[in-house]
């Protein structure tokens, strides 16, 4: 078997300095996403230290990644607690379609894009990144929070809108007819829709499936099932990380728990290439241009995202720290954005980069912020014991 020697050079390499990164990242008590981001700004064809050979890898083992996070993620919470929390939220889905979704579209009509770059330019406003915050989640122990189901409420519902999106932005930025796009978008949400229910009804039968006392077994067929799932909801148009997250749901007590642990290493090894993928996807000398457009844009839609989370968070009876710690979990844009770019890219040549820089600066911004908004004042005295702390 032929091996490649430039492949696994750079590959050794983006690794040892990805170790570097998270490393300095954790002494000053940050998420090493925006670092892995900045590495692969570097990396990519026209950055500073291109990696070629590795680039390919790269992107086949982000789309692992991605649904890895989304799995360990599901894995923290059962499907009754989630499926009652979603119902609760969609109210706040309505907010955050209309305050996240405007501005992208408002931004295409002042560029002077015609209908289909103003749609673009909407769903990428109007999607957080599901990675980068279920990450950014863990790195930050926030998974316990009152505010967390209120933020995964807001992710899922977001992504089954982006069920029903991707499929019209798709046949519109190709030609097609509206009649076309409003058919794939019904086939594509009642495929998610089907899922969920099936995933809440005869989901225990799943995690019998799944269950088994060697971690190697129980690891594989995780990941076999997980795999399959995830595949099957790309299919429809749907999400990889909805189908993902459904299967961590699916798994609860024990068998979720040993699950947790086996698929840790591999989750953090596949989510650092994701990151590193989003800036791989950018190329360095087309930010330049539109970075002033960018930078206002995300400064219009980070606010309009820490007032959805606001809102989410403040229907759960959340306090005020925890509100302001789900606003600024939900300001992060990632994946679909740059799914979006794909889709238009050809058609629409001024929107691929104003949505690549975009993306860019709350993919670094969005953690950063989120790390030190709403975080808990450090105590310098022992805490009363007159009685329990107010809701954050």
């Amino acid at each position: 078997m032929h091996v490649s020697i430039a492949l696994l050079l750079e590959l050794g390499l983006i690794l040892a300095a990805l170790g570097l990164l998270a490393a300095l990242a954790r002494r000053m008590t940050l998420s090493p996403i925006p670092l892995y981001l900045l590495a692969g700004l570097m990396l990519g064809e026209r950055g500073v230290l291109p990696a070629p050979a590795a680039g390919e890898f790269v992107q086949a083992a982000a789309s692992i990644g991605i649904v890895l996070l989304l799995l360990a993620l599901g894995l923290e919470f059962s499907i009754t607690e989630f499926s009652t929390s979603m119902r609760h939220h969609l109210p706040s889905a309505g907010v955050d379609l209309l305050a996240n979704a405007v501005p992208g579209a408002l931004a295409g009509w002042m560029l002077g894009l015609d209908g289909v770059g103003m749609l673009a330019l909407a769903g990428a406003t109007y999607s957080s990144s599901s990675g980068i915050i279920a990450r950014l989640l863990g790195d930050l122990r926030r998974l316990g929070n009152r505010e967390t189901p209120s933020v995964l409420s807001v992710l899922v519902l977001e992504d089954f809108a982006m069920a029903a999106y991707l499929p019209v932005l798709a046949v519109l930025a190709s030609g097609g007819t509206w009649w076309q796009a409003v058919l794939g978008a019904l086939l594509a949400v009642g495929a998610v829709v089907s899922a969920f229910a099936a995933s809440s009804r005869w989901g225990h039968h799943i995690g019998r499936l799944v269950a088994h006392p060697d971690n190697e077994q129980l690891m594989l067929r995780m990941l076999g099932l997980t795999m399959v799932v995830a595949a099957l909801a790309e299919f429809v148009h749907a999400s990889a990380a909805v189908g993902a997250f459904l299967v961590g749901l699916t798994l609860t007590g024990q068998t979720a728990k040993r699950a947790r642990a086996v698929i840790t290493p591999l989750r953090d090894l596949f989510a650092a290439m994701f990151f590193v993928a989003i800036g791989l996807s950018v190329a360095p000398a087309d930010l330049l241009p539109v970075l002033p457009a960018a930078l206002a844009l995300a400064s219009v839609t980070g606010l309009t995202k820490v007032l959805t989370g606001r809102y989410a968070a403040a229907r759960d009876g959340v306090g005020r720290r925890g509100r302001l710690r789900a606003g600024a979990a939900l300001i992060a844009r990632g994946e679909f954005s740059i799914v979006i770019v794909g889709l238009t890219g050809p058609q629409l040549p001024t929107v691929a980069p104003l949505v690549a820089a975009y993306v860019l600066v709350l993919a670094i911004a969005g953690p950063l912020i989120t790390r030190f908004v709403g975080a808990r004042p450090t105590a310098k005295s022992p805490p009363s014991r007159a009685g329990p702390r107010p809701p954050e």
